[in-house]
């Protein structure tokens, strides 16, 4: 893997964008004027923020790239204005509906060669994007990994006419955190690639470049192998934004957290927020009870249907919602500048799913409070943080114990279709085994054992290690942001460093 390149240390906006005045590109040149022409053109805007310029400079010349930039960096444009300008098409695999749609709006409100593929589309709109993808309309088409897995599909994107320029990972983390135990699709992609390769003409080249907002240095490690990215340009910006004011608050009772919880909003007046919990039940149950108090706000998670979703984020982003109570399905991807509050009813499992949440607040700069909840340490009084760990806990244990018996009974090659078949986690099992290096992936659709473990349930430390540092962070008495930059890996940035606006520091 290459050495990373913080671009804490970008040069500033007052220096040229791209390394060269042409930029090659399979023997085409891209005259950086037009580059900067063509974007003001879509986007109105003059010129790059650092790090743009360097990344399109990268993905116009199809390397391979693994960019982390905090929300509402402007990580879409870095692969939408290369892909526009290409010939060919660009597909762009993203983990929600929600985030896939709100993209794709946003390109064909501005005329572009955009469209999406999920299971949720009605058919004479996904006819139509299938036909305009034979006949190489599209220059960006977004999917989920599922769905780019699903043969119809896989079937028209091998056909040997069909030119692939590159393929991009938006909000790469849920490759780390929900590739082995909830989106096993996740740990089958890095053998695109190479197989599409077997089916597109000689000298063919297809680019890969993962972006996310969270990524800590294992997270890095990880996306780059399961990708199998071929030296990447590395671009990791700090996860610093000096405008989130951090905030931890110890609750003594389910009753106390509730309380706590409007006391906050109540200081927050009539501004835009957001309120995560944990679960589909207890997004429901809070919105209802703040509901009932006469505060405009409503219940968002997985569970919904896509016209459901739709219009609760269209309320929000009107301001005819104060405020969403929503799980982990809301947020990425949906911009809305003036979120002036974040309350983490509960505490997520994983650092990097607080930093992409709290992260949703103050995309306009101005000063953000991000509200984290939690109970007392014994969990005598309020056991609600316990219950969770420990759900997470068995449920992960039992994934575990499945993979390990699934693997004593399946060929030692075989298709993942005829396993998930047979076994009810049969995908999931296969993900994880892959994850500890006992498996490896012939295609995206054949496997290969490579050897018998003593016991997987011995490898759980990494998620449980993972849970044990958001709880150090929770109860840490150390300036939090100085917390969070260690934790990603900017331990240089980290020494000494006081933010002076987060609980612990004020």
């Amino acid at each position: 893997m290459v050495g990373f390149r913080h671009c804490s240390a970008v040069r500033p906006l007052t220096q040229p964008i791209f390394h060269d005045t042409l930029i090659i590109m399979n023997d085409v040149a891209f005259d950086c004027n037009q580059v900067r022409t063509r974007f003001k053109e879509i986007w109105g805007y003059d010129d790059f923020r650092p790090p743009q310029g360097e990344i399109i400079d990268t993905l116009l010349k199809s390397k391979d790239a693994l960019i982390v930039m905090p929300t509402g960096g402007g990580k879409s444009i870095c692969f939408q204005l290369p892909a526009l300008l290409k010939t060919g098409l660009t597909l762009v695999v993203s983990p929600l509906v929600a985030l896939m749609e709100n993209q794709v709006q946003e390109l064909q409100q501005r005329q572009l060669p955009a469209a999406l593929l999920h299971n949720e589309i009605p058919r004479p709109q996904r006819k139509q994007t299938l036909q305009a993808l034979e006949k190489q309309n599209l220059r960006l088409l977004y999917l989920s990994p599922e769905t780019l897995l699903s043969p119809p599909i896989w079937e028209k994107l091998s056909h040997p006419q069909l030119k692939i320029n590159g393929i991009i990972l938006d909000e790469a983390h849920c490759l780390v955190t929900w590739g082995s135990t909830f989106r096993p699709a996740y740990r089958r992609l890095g053998t695109i690639r190479p197989t599409l390769l077997q089916y597109k003409p000689p000298n063919t080249k297809i680019a890969i470049a993962a972006f996310t907002a969270t990524a800590d240095p294992d997270a890095q490690r990880i996306i780059t192998e399961v990708l199998q990215l071929d030296s990447p340009e590395t671009f990791i910006n700090s996860p610093y934004r000096n405008n989130l004011n951090l905030k931890v608050k110890i609750t003594l009772s389910p009753g106390c957290r509730r309380h706590q919880l409007l006391q906050f909003i109540k200081t927050q007046k009539k501004q835009s927020g957001l309120v995560y919990v944990r679960s589909r039940r207890d997004s429901e149950q809070l919105s209802e009870w703040l509901r009932s108090l006469n505060y405009s706000t409503a219940a968002y998670h997985a569970g919904l249907s896509s016209q459901e979703r739709r219009y609760i984020e269209t309320q929000w982003l009107q301001g005819h919602l104060q405020f969403v109570v929503c799980t982990s399905a809301f947020g990425m991807g949906i911009n809305k500048a003036d979120v002036r509050w974040v309350v983490h009813f509960q505490a997520p499992q994983l650092l990097s799913d607080y930093l992409q949440e709290v992260g949703r607040g103050g995309r306009d700069g101005k000063p953000t409070e991000a509200l984290t909840l939690m109970s007392e340490p014994t969990g005598w009084l309020d056991p609600t943080d316990n219950q969770q760990w420990q759900f997470f806990t068995s449920k992960l244990s039992k994934q575990y114990q499945q993979a390990e018996k699934i693997a004593k009974q399946i060929p030692s090659q075989g298709n993942i279709n005829a396993i998930a078949q047979e076994f009810p986690e049969g995908e999931i099992s296969l993900a994880l085994l892959h994850s500890k290096g006992q498996l490896e992936w012939l295609d995206p659709f054949h496997y290969q054992l490579l050897k018998k473990s003593s016991s997987l349930t011995q490898s759980q430390n990494t998620p449980l290690q993972t849970h044990s540092q958001i709880k150090r962070y929770l109860t840490t008495k150390r300036c939090r942001w100085q917390f969070l930059l260690n934790g990603f890996g900017f331990t240089q940035e980290a020494t000494g460093f006081k933010c002076g606006h987060c609980d612990n520091c004020q």
